[in-house]
């Protein structure tokens, strides 16, 4: 493909629908004050289901994968986390009914359970639930010795005799993906290990992750009278609900995801119930529709009563790093107000709209980091994302605004990212392919950024 093909597959992208959407910012960044609910945030009335063992769960879980950090960014084998902002975010929730945390050996750059551990430490154990995984990505980390190892540090970060929520993390990612399961943990008996734990008491909950091949979700259901899951954590948004194979073919609707748990009676945990931000602001129609509905209430709540208006989740998990995402999450889960048919029918005018652009599926988990070559591979992405729903990509060099739009975007990017982080830095090496839960040819779309970006640069005045 020549750079003025290219260019021309732009236009149908930019002009789809008239729906643009917000990109997200690599680490969330806070959401449109005009667009959250204002007032007063109760301390009593958080939403909660009760689980297998007849804990008293907050509907509204927190994610640990995005704590604040000192400096905006975090470094390699550096720890950046701004441990006295966590501890104001850990006791407010608390204070306001939010008792379950979600964390796993690898977020933040590894720092993340030591700095959930502190945080916690210095409340009492019985006033919240701990949730971490066996996050053995790593085929060095496959052996019996290794994953082992890995349980027991979570314990000594996590500051904890057991954790009361643990999961085998992201099954189904990766090339031969029964292949790589049964190497992770059933080969090497770990699986039967965390089995015997259960039984001990020091894991009190055991499930797993899904992302990617959906023959691994599958199997483990049918699986399901051996190892008894009490519960599994899948992505389930509106969007994701019919079109999450429409958008990428290899992804799985939350749809069919959700119906085989509810089947056997698994509870289902939620991550990225906003895409990854995206749903936290929508364009200017999308939220009319909304507000007209819900005045006071953010756009971002209606993700979060999407997911929570299914009877058999059991906790949504949202990052919130800063206070306002807290606060915002707290007023939606306070006195919970299911959907009913018309605002499902709204959400789901809205997720058919989302599903025509032919954006990145990224959602900045970070998996895919660090690259070898120093690319910020989802700055890159959500970058892109981010213009093509502001509509500053340029469909041709005859469009009208076509010189404005062209500086608009080199502008941006050399602003969000160094030029030694961009896209044409990337060599194809493929080692992020097996990282990346949504199953993105990363590689290609990095190529397909730097062709338009390249085009751009040719053509500067």
């Amino acid at each position: 493909m020549n750079r003025r093909q290219f260019i021309g597959t732009l236009a149908g992208t930019a002009a789809v629908t008239g729906l643009t959407l917000a990109g997200c910012n690599r680490q969330e960044t806070p959401r449109d004050s005009g667009a959250s609910a204002k007032g007063e945030i109760p301390t009593d009335g958080m939403e909660t289901r009760t689980s297998k063992q007849g804990d008293k769960v907050s509907l509204l879980g927190y994610g640990c994968m995005r704590w604040p950090s000192r400096r905006g960014r975090f470094q390699q084998n550096e720890n950046e986390i701004d441990q006295e902002q966590v501890n104001r975010l850990v006791d407010y929730a608390l204070e306001h009914g939010v008792n379950f945390f979600d964390t796993s050996p690898v977020y933040c750059k590894g720092f993340s359970e030591e700095a959930t551990g502190i945080a916690l430490s210095r409340h009492p154990r019985d006033s919240y639930f701990l949730s971490t995984k066996l996050s053995n990505f790593d085929s060095s980390l496959w052996s019996r010795e290794k994953s082992i190892a890995m349980y027991h540090e979570s314990f000594r970060r996590l500051q904890t005799d057991h954790i009361d929520y643990y999961l085998l993390h992201s099954i189904g990612g990766g090339k031969d993906a029964m292949d790589t399961f049964r190497k992770r943990y059933i080969d090497n008996g770990v699986l039967d290990f965390l089995l015997e734990e259960r039984k001990a008491g020091r894991i009190r909950h055991l499930g797993f992750s899904y992302h990617g091949d959906v023959r691994i979700f599958d199997w483990c259901l049918e699986h399901h009278d051996e190892y008894q899951w009490d519960m599994v954590l899948i992505q389930l948004s509106y969007v994701d609900w019919h079109y999450a194979k429409e958008m990428n073919p290899r992804n799985t609707n939350a749809e069919y995801l959700y119906g085989e748990l509810a089947k056997r009676g698994i509870q289902a945990m939620v991550m990225e119930p906003l895409l990854g931000g995206q749903l936290a602001k929508l364009p200017t129609h999308a939220t009319r529709l909304l507000k007209e509905r819900e005045p006071e209430r953010s756009v971002a709540s209606w993700a979060f009563r999407f997911a929570g208006t299914q009877p058999m989740v059991m906790t949504i998990l949202s990052g919130m790093t800063y206070m306002e995402h807290l606060q915002d999450n707290l007023r939606t889960f306070h006195n919970f107000k299911p959907l009913n048919d018309e605002e499902l029918a709204v959400l789901e005018r809205i997720a058919a709209e989302y599903a025509n652009f032919k954006l990145v599926p990224c959602t900045a988990c970070q998996y895919c980091m660090p690259c070898p070559y120093g690319i910020d591979i989802p700055g890159n992405f959500m970058h892109y994302n981010s213009c093509v729903n502001d509509g500053l990509v340029a469909p041709n060099e005859q469009a009208p605004d076509y010189r404005r739009l062209r500086h608009a975007y080199l502008r941006s990017l050399d602003q969000k990212l160094e030029r030694e982080r961009q896209a044409d830095h990337c060599i194809g090496c493929g080692i992020c392919l097996d990282r990346c839960p949504q199953r993105i040819d990363i590689p290609k779309e990095l190529r397909h950024i730097d062709l338009y970006v390249e085009s751009l640069r040719e053509n500067l005045d």
